[in-house]
């Protein structure tokens, strides 16, 4: 039932779209701008909410999960990175044997391992397939999710295998999921201001198709904050909603918003609070085939991510263990890291049923 307090102020645009969301009906491209321009926030947090709880009831899941990140020396010039020797002056390339250290340190609890880094030349797609291997045989339980489409597409063209041949070795070599890193905006205008020479968006979202048709599920991002428009996200999230459609291959999207330390953008402000929070939610009305909202803390922080919870998320990722970087280097939360114990009496405190799970939303 619609709440007459809550949308006795709404401009009769927002309510026609809200009634097409009480009534299951999708809503548009046209809809989702209607929801960026006019609906106030107090709505938004109610409708956002009332279709996450139809989706997960109060859950909010996490996973204990760590990173590993084998470099961050770059072929790709990125002007909004941060992470990039070429701009942090601290490069690394760690060695298999460094990064098979890492995971005989791991705690048994630790279920999801996530590889992502930079596109290096030296590590082509035999070096990733016997890292893969080799984890698998000290960690068999271990899901690993890698690689963006970025990586891979380098993968691709090194090895001048097909897309579906190139996944195929990794799926063999023990890969079990794909991240959605490297989509940023899709819109090929904004690409080439800000990732002239990274992967495009036909490509990225070719590479999750197959991915899906071999069997792995996959996240999906969006890099919004600097000075792309409502038109561009809307359009960006419109195609990874026609992809899901085709595939159901998508868990998750992950708005990722643009941090402006120690990069060629950081000129440019950085967007509120409040244009977060209208992001989350209009991004959770719109996609009725992605199961999955997730708020990545490191990113946003501990409080902020909280009150997404408010606006349609109802993933929390990790526990992280001081695993990454990449936002660290941006300005985001240094060393991440959070116990189980603490994140779930943390959402057991805001009113929420914390729910441990796997990588594939598995219930622990």
């Amino acid at each position: 039932m619609i709440n007459n307090i809550i949308f006795s102020q709404c401009k009769p645009n927002v309510k026609e779209v809200y009634k097409k969301i009480f009534e299951n009906v999708r809503i548009s491209c046209d809809d989702a701008l209607v929801l960026y321009q006019d609906a106030d926030l107090a709505s938004l947090s109610f409708m956002s909410s009332f279709v996450k709880e139809k989706l997960h009831s109060k859950k909010v899941y996490f996973v204990k999960n760590y990173h590993i990140e084998p470099t961050n020396i770059c072929i790709h010039n990125c002007k909004f990175c941060s992470f990039s020797e070429r701009i942090s002056g601290q490069g690394w390339s760690h060695t298999a044997e460094q990064m098979l250290q890492e995971v005989k340190q791991l705690s048994k609890e630790i279920n999801e391992l996530h590889i992502v880094g930079a596109v290096y030349p030296d590590y082509d797609l035999d070096f990733y397939c016997n890292l893969l291997s080799d984890i698998k045989k000290l960690r068999p339980d271990i899901h690993i999710k890698a690689f963006s489409a970025v990586e891979i597409d380098f993968l691709i063209k090194h090895s001048e295998l097909s897309i579906s041949q190139t996944i195929k070795k990794l799926i063999d070599a023990g890969l079990d999921s794909i991240p959605g890193g490297g989509a940023e905006i899709f819109d090929s205008e904004i690409r080439n201001q800000i990732c002239p020479s990274k992967t495009d968006a036909k490509q990225w979202l070719l590479i999750h198709e197959e991915a899906h048709k071999l069997g792995l599920s996959t996240n999906s991002t969006m890099l919004y904050g600097f000075f792309e428009t409502y038109e561009h996200r809307v359009q960006h999230m419109n195609e990874l909603r026609k992809l899901q459609d085709i595939t159901n291959g998508f868990n998750a999207f992950i708005p990722l918003k643009f941090k402006n330390s120690n990069n060629e953008f950081s000129h440019i402000e950085e967007i509120s609070v409040v244009e977060e929070m209208r992001n989350y939610a209009v991004a959770r009305l719109f996609f009725d085939n992605i199961p999955h909202l997730k708020v990545y803390w490191p990113m946003t922080g501990i409080e902020n991510s909280l009150t997404a919870l408010r606006y349609g998320a109802d993933d929390f990722d990790g526990t992280i263990e001081e695993s990454t970087k990449i936002y660290e280097m941006a300005g985001s939360v240094s060393n991440p890291s959070i116990s189980a114990e603490s994140l779930s009496e943390m959402l057991q405190k805001e009113g929420y049923v914390a729910v441990e799970r796997d990588a594939m939303y598995n219930e622990i």
